[in-house]
């Protein structure tokens, strides 16, 4: 498993964990930053594949 692999799985996760904390708390904006770090983890995971 390649290392940019990794960072993505562990971006998709920190990601989900942002977005559920929003959406609990009320947070539009941090509920947005964990959908957008949660895309990027998948973007990541995808290179990671290629390699």
């Amino acid at each position: 498993m390649s290392t940019v692999k990794k960072q993505g799985d562990a971006n998709f996760a920190k990601g989900s964990l942002k977005e559920a904390e929003g959406k609990v708390t009320g947070d539009k904006l941090r509920e947005a930053q964990g959908k957008v770090q949660k895309e990027f983890g998948k973007a990541q995971k995808e290179v990671g594949k290629e390699k």
